[in-house]
């Protein structure tokens, strides 16, 4: 895989992560719950999405060669991407109004 099919991987993943919790009303899209997720649950989910992509991430880094050294601006940058990632999935469930 070369490094940037593997960005591209990543890029997709995050997406797809971040999208997850609003797209269903399973915990993980795995375990079915009693009562319907509240907004914590999800985003209690896209917290575990953003750290599971970013191991994804690292894993990919580590395969390819020697592991850049990140600061706090790396991660302040990518957990607002994955944030504005989220925004169609929630703007799916808690904006559209359903019909009829």
């Amino acid at each position: 895989m070369t490094q940037t099919t593997s960005v591209w991987a990543v890029v997709l993943l995050a997406l797809v992560l971040a999208n997850l919790p609003f797209l269903n009303d399973r915990l993980f899209a795995v375990i079915r719950l009693s009562a319907p997720k509240n907004l914590a649950v999800r985003l209690g989910e896209m917290v575990v999405g953003y750290f599971l992509a970013g191991a994804v991430g690292l894993g990919l880094e580590q395969r390819l060669g020697q592991i850049a050294p990140q600061g706090w601006e790396f991660y302040a940058i990518t957990s607002t991407l994955f944030i504005t990632f989220a925004f169609p999935g929630f703007t799916w469930r808690y904006l559209f109004k359903p019909r009829g």
